[in-house]
C-alpha cells in the first residue's frame, strides 16, 4: 500500500476512454477473529505510532518481517488464483481477508485511516488504493492487487499487476516494463547509497520505453509501523539524499503509466486514477538493506534472491500468475 505524497483536486471523468472504471457497491467491513493480533489503528482507524528514531531493524525484527513478507506472498498467490473474467473485486477482497486470517495475521489495509477493505484492487486507469466492490473483472482488464499483512507485530507489503484473460499488446508491455522497473529500482539500492538512486533507475527505464512515472504516490519505510520514513520517490529527485544503512526496511513500488503520469483522486478519498484515464501498472516488494546487498523480504524462503552477495541480479523471482498458484522460480 503506497504512501500519498500530495493530493490533487478531482477531475471530471471523460467519456473518450471506453468503459472507464466507475465506483460500485462497497459492502461493510469484514470482521477479524479476536485472537488475531491487531495494529494500533484497527479499532478507530487512527494510526498512533510514529517513525522510530532508529530506522534500522534488529535481527529478531527482520526475522519477523521475513515471516510476514512470505505470508504476504502466499496471500497474493491465493488472490491471483481467483482472478478471471466475471470475478468481482469484492470476491478478491474476501479471498485476501480469509487468507490473511488463515496465516494468523490481520489484513493491514482494513480500517487504516478508515480504508474499508482488506485489499487494494486497482483496475486499468486506477493507479492505487482502489476499493473492492461489486464490479466484475472483464476480459482485457489489468488489475493490481496490493496485499499487506500484519503478522507478529510487523507488516509485509507486496503487490503485482495481473492480466485478466488476454490483454492488448500495449497493456502487456506496460505490465512487463513496470515489473522491470521494480527490480531495477531494487538493484540500485546499496548501503551508503541514497534514495535518488532508486528513482533514477526507474525513471530512466520507464521513459526509455515511452511510459511515465507517477509522482504523487511513493514507497515508504515499513516494519512495526505500516508507513514511516524514508520516503521513496520512484522518479529522479536530486534532493532525495537520505542515505541507506544496513537494517533499513522499506517498499519500492513504482506506478508506471501509458499516458500522462498525473493523478486525480475520487470522491471516496482513496481511489487514485490517471487524469487522462490511461492505463497504469504497479509492482511492489518490501526489502532490507544489507552490508553487502539487498534482500527481498516478500518472497518465499525457497525463491531467488538476486541482490544478495553471490546472487544473479538479472535473474528475478517469478511473477505470480493469475488463475494459478504455481509461482515457479524465475521467468526473467
Amino acid at each position: 500500500m503506497v504512501k500519498r505524497r500530495k493530493r490533487r483536486p478531482a477531475l471530471r471523468r471523460t467519456s473518450s476512454v471506453p468503459n472507464p472504471i466507475q465506483p460500485g457497491y462497497v459492502s461493510p467491513q469484514r470482521s477479524v477473529p479476536s485472537d488475531i493480533g491487531r495494529p494500533d489503528y484497527a479499532l478507530d482507524g487512527i494510526p498512533k505510532a510514529t517513525t522510530p528514531n532508529d530506522l534500522r531493524k534488529d535481527a529478531a525484527t527482520l526475522d519477523r518481517m521475513r515471516a510476514a513478507g512470505s505470508a504476504a506472498r502466499r496471500v497474493l498467490r491465493k488472490v491471483a488464483a481467483e482472478i478471471s473474467p466475471g470475478v468481482t473485486t469484492e470476491h478478491l477482497d474476501e479471498t485476501c481477508h480469509e487468507a490473511c486470517i488463515a496465516e494468523g495475521g490481520y489484513p493491514s489495509p482494513l480500517n487504516y485511516n478508515g480504508f474499508p477493505k482488506s485489499l487494494c484492487t486497482s483496475i486499468n486507469e486506477i493507479i492505487c488504493h482502489g476499493i473492492p466492490d461489486d464490479r466484475s473483472l472483464r476480459e482485457g482488464d489489468i488489475i493490481n492487487c496490493d496485499v499487506t499483512i500484519f503478522l507478529d507485530g510487523v507488516h509485509g507489503d507486496h503487490s503485482e499487476t495481473f492480466a485478466v484473460g488476454e490483454v492488448d499488446q500495449q497493456s502487456q508491455k506496460l505490465i512487463d516494463i513496470t515489473r522491470e522497473c521494480l527490480y531495477l529500482g531494487i538493484g540500485a539500492v546499496r548501503a551508503g547509497g541514497v534514495v535518488s538512486d532508486i528513482g533514477k533507475a526507474i525513471q530512466h527505464h520507464a521513459e526509455e520505453a515511452g511510459f511515465g512515472v507517477v509522482r504523487e504516490f511513493i514507497g515508504h519505510g515499513v516494519g512495526e509501523i505500516f508507513h514511516h520514513l524514508p520516503n521513496i520517490p520512484h522518479y529522479f529527485e536530486p534532493s532525495a539524499r537520505f542515505e541507506f544503512k544496513p537494517g533499513m526496511t522499506f517498499t519500492i513500488e513504482p506506478m508506471i503509466t501509458i499516458g500522462e503520469p498525473k493523478a486525480t483522486l475520487w470522491d471516496d478519498g482513496w481511489t487514485a486514477a490517471t487524469m487522462d484515464l490511461s492505463r497504469t501498472a504497479q509492482f511492489e516488494h518490501t526489502i532490507v538493506v544489507l552490508e553487502d546487498g539487498v534482500e527481498i523480504l516478500t518472497v518465499d524462503e525457497t525463491e531467488i534472491q538476486p541482490f544478495i552477495a553471490g546472487g544473479k541480479p538479472d535473474v528475478w523471482p517469478a511473477r505470480i500468475r493469475a488463475t494459478s498458484t504455481n509461482g515457479g522460480t524465475s521467468d526473467k
